[in-house]
Parts: C-alpha cells; sequence; structure tokens
C-alpha cells in the first residue's frame, strides 16, 4: 500500500510566488497542496482547518508576519512541521526562529528538486538547513552563543565523525545510509548518538555547534 501523501500549506504574501510553488510541488507524486494563504494570520487559520503535516512558510507577510505565524503554529500545532522559505538576509531574529524548533530553513532561490528533498526530510522529521543559509548563520552567531559550544573533550567515533560530516550536507538520513552501506536506522542511531555528545536538540543546531567547534567544515 503507497505511503500517504504528504499534506502541504503554503503561505506566500505574492501570488505569483504561491502559484509557482503549487506548480512545481504538485509535479511530486507522493505531495499534495491542501491550501493557500496570503498572510501569517491566515495560515494560521487554514492550519487549524486542515491539518497539514507541514507548513511551508514566509516570513515577511502583513497582518501577521512569518515569526509570528511560526511562534502560534509551534504553541497550538506543534505536530505541524514549520519549513521556512525566504529571501530575507539572516539577522538576529532568524536565528531565534531557527534555534526556537523551526524544522527547516531554506533560500527562495533554491532548486526545485532541493526543495522537494527538504520538504520530505522536514515531513518526516528531519531538521533541514540549507548548507548556504547555515554559512549565513555562522556568520551572524560568530558573536553569540545561541548554539551552545561543545566541550573540547567531546570524543566522537570515526563512524560518528563521518556521519556528522554529512549531515552537514543536505543528504537525508537514507541518502547517508546509502553512501555508508548501512540501515537508515543505524544512521538515526548514530545521530541520537552525536547530538547527545554536542548537547544539541537537532540535526541543525548540532551542526552548527560542531562547525563552531572546529569539529567539521561545511562543504562547499
Amino acid at each position: 500500500m503507497a505511503e500517504p501523501k504528504i499534506r502541504i500549506l503554503i503561505a506566500d504574501d505574492h501570488a505569483v510566488v504561491r502559484k509557482g510553488l503549487i506548480m512545481v510541488l504538485r509535479l511530486e507524486p507522493d505531495f499534495e497542496i491542501v491550501g493557500e494563504a496570503e498572510n501569517g494570520l491566515r495560515a494560521l487559520e487554514l492550519a487549524h482547518q486542515l491539518q497539514p503535516d507541514l507548513v511551508l512558510l514566509d516570513l515577511m507577510m502583513p497582518e501577521m508576519d512569518g515569526r509570528a505565524a511560526t511562534e502560534a503554529l509551534q504553541t497550538q500545532l506543534p505536530a505541524t512541521k514549520i519549513l521556512i522559505l525566504t529571501g530575507m538576509e539572516i539577522d538576529e531574529g532568524i536565528i531565534d526562529i531557527l534555534t526556537s524548533g523551526v524544522s527547516g530553513y531554506v533560500p527562495k532561490d533554491i532548486e526545485p528538486n532541493e526543495l522537494a528533498k527538504a520538504i520530505r526530510a522536514v515531513a518526516h522529521g528531519e531538521a533541514y538547513l540549507h548548507p548556504t543559509m547555515a554559512r549565513r548563520v555562522l556568520e551572524k552567531m560568530t558573536t553569540r552563543q545561541t548554539a551552545s559550544k561543545p566541550e573540547n573533550n567531546v570524543q566522537l567515533t570515526p563512524r560518528e565523525q563521518e556521519v556528522l560530516q554529512y549531515m552537514a550536507t543536505p543528504a537525508t538520513y537514507r541518502e547517508i545510509a546509502e553512501k555508508l552501506f548501512v540501515s537508515e536506522e543505524t544512521i538515526r542511531t548514530h545521530a541520537k548518538h552525536i547530538l547527545g555528545k554536542l548537547q544539541q536538540p537537532n540535526r541543525a543546531q548540532a551542526v552548527l555547534a560542531a562547525v563552531r567547534a572546529g569539529l567539521i567544515e561545511l562543504p562547499d
């Protein structure tokens, strides 16, 4: 039996952007676009009505901006995943959003296939931070301690180090497993150990903390 489709709500104040996203994402056989919203308030209303698996959310919107909508969604509909899609420059507020539990953050100039990959990763419980966004976040984080820096005595096994380096790429856990010729469950177990050792709540935060600590480098 086929897996249920990923039910997506799109929120962006530009109709052209919304329609373009709908056209692109409807090409994916495992996606279902359940609604669209022109502002954060409408996105919140529709999220309650439609119960989407994921909200693809712009930050700059009228009435209720994406940041306020994100906070409301996390409080009122914690099971709904949030993927931020924006062209805004990274600032302190965006760093706060990223560290508050948002599942993913991608730029608006992302390639359609990468956006689809990000949606699938987030919908299946993974945190997704596009490498371009990771670099911008790290630049802003040099003067603050949003992602706590691991102690110098953090000891990763060679395999954990290898998995952590892959975690800094857009590869999903399944793709990492294929590259390392192991099961996806094995990669998830390694990831859990890595998060514990780095004392970070999710993949994105672990990667940021590891780069700041000099444990890995972001891919080019």
